[in-house]
């Protein structure tokens, strides 16, 4: 019997091609994670979103997700509202002269030109991996990471896709980043992450 599980078709096709998003992920169960962050990069080129427009950023585990997402969030904010040209905003050092990005004819410049992103992040996906213990380490940190993930899109207004697998056993998270152990391998919810990302 087949599963009624899993999202239904978008009810458009998507362009991710002006978006920019950001995954943040945690290294914890680093098998699963890279399986999680490589479908999901899969997935968002799939839909269109440029490879220069997806940020990559880790955190030691899971409980750090929220506060390494709002962070995110804000310093796009603040990236793009930069009028700088290059990373120093432009400042001179011992010239009353501005720099130009461009030397003289005959001159060769050591200085590179960096272009500051013009817009914040559309999206943030959040990936991390809690797998059931003996203690009730899992249910604390499944529960206030749930909540606090949700706190961030409310309070910025950037919806933060909820990647963290809860799985109850080692094989649960395999399956669900498409790399298990049996003959069925599972599915990558990555891939369905940077689906809801783009929508």
């Amino acid at each position: 019997m087949s599963s009624i599980k899993g999202p239904a078709p978008p009810p458009t096709k998507l362009d991710g091609s002006a978006l920019r998003v950001a995954i943040v992920h945690s290294r914890w169960n680093k098998e699963v994670i890279d399986a999680l962050v490589t479908g999901t990069i899969t997935k968002l080129k799939e839909h269109g979103v440029k490879e220069s427009n997806i940020v990559v950023q880790s955190v030691p585990g899971s409980y750090e997700l929220p506060l390494a997402c709002s962070k995110v969030i804000s310093g796009s904010h603040i990236q793009a509202g930069a009028t700088a040209t290059d990373l120093l905003g432009g400042l001179n050092f011992g010239s009353n002269t501005p720099r130009s990005s461009t030397p003289a004819l005959g001159q060769t410049s050591s200085a590179v030109a960096v272009t500051m992103p013009s817009q914040p992040f559309d999206a943030v996906i959040a990936i991390g991996v809690l797998i059931k213990g003996s203690t009730m380490h899992f249910e604390y940190i499944s529960e206030s990471v749930s909540h606090a993930l949700m706190r961030v899109t409310l309070d910025t207004g950037v919806p933060v896709i909820f990647g963290v697998l809860t799985a109850l056993t080692d094989d649960q998270a395999l399956e669900r980043s498409g790399i298990g152990r049996g003959e069925n391998k599972g599915h990558n919810h990555g891939e369905d992450w940077a689906t809801a990302a783009v929508e």
